[in-house]
This record gives C-alpha cells, structure tokens and sequence, in this order.
C-alpha cells in the first residue's frame, strides 16, 4: 500500500522568472532555486515551479502535452477579510481574476485567480474547517 499524502506539487511554468516575480510579489521565497526549478518550503510539504519544457522532458513527453489539468490549488484563511487580502494581494501581483470572493452554498467564503501559466488558486475561508496557528488545515477525525 502506498501513503495517502503528497509531499510535493510541481507547477509546470513557461517562465521561471516571471512565476519567481509573482510568487515574490505574494511574498514567498523560494527555499531552493536551480536553474529550471524553484521550490518553496510549505507547511508540511514543497511547491516546486519547474520550467515547462523541461519539466516534460523530465516526464518523457513532448511539451505540448502538458496542460493545466483541472484542478485547484488552494489556500485557506481564519477570516474573510484575510480572504480578500489575498485575491487583492494576488491580483496586485499580476494574478488573473476568476471569481471574486463570496459567499458560497456550502457555507464558506471563497474566490478563484490564475498564476501567470494559468494555474488556478482558490482563497477560502471555511467555518467548518477550523486552521491551525501555523495555517495548516487537519480535517476533523483524520489521523
């Protein structure tokens, strides 16, 4: 049986540098940058951006194979207005609006924006889902 976890999420970018500068705009730094790849130490796991091209190479297929996919990266927050701190911080940073914060039939507050290569990022608050003091989310009954 394998672990149900996930130690690290890589993004694949088609500019390292412009990723870098808005990830930096939001605040982060990177924990470790070579040249195609940067990673950022998160609470409990590592987000990487690697450079398109090369991050298909490394998966042994051709460039434009690599899309987006549908999926959601997400950030969770204690409050609603720390959720719309983070979409202003975000858009100031050159992130693409997709849904600006609301409130939401499940009960939360929560808005959509886009990276620079298309990545979409969800900020939330979730009342049900109560965060650590570090930020980081334990579902309630989870071991």
């Amino acid at each position: 049986m394998t672990p149900q976890r996930v130690t690290l999420i890589t993004l694949g970018v088609t500019d390292l540098e412009r990723s870098k500068r808005f990830y930096a705009a939001l605040g982060w730094t990177p924990a470790e940058a070579l040249d195609n790849v940067a990673f950022y130490q998160m609470n409990g796991l590592v987000l990487g951006l690697f450079g398109k091209a090369d991050l298909a190479a490394d998966q042994g297929r051709p460039d434009a194979a690599l899309g987006t996919g549908a999926m959601t990266l997400a950030q969770n927050f204690p409050t609603e207005a720390e959720v719309d701190d983070a979409f202003e911080a975000a858009l100031a940073a050159g992130a693409g609006a997709l849904k600006p914060p609301e409130k939401v039939f499940w009960g939360g507050y929560s808005g959509y924006y886009t990276d620079p290569d298309g990545h979409v990022w969800e900020v939330a608050m979730n009342p049900f889902w109560p965060l650590a003091p570090d930020g980081s989310l334990t579902l309630t009954g989870a071991a």
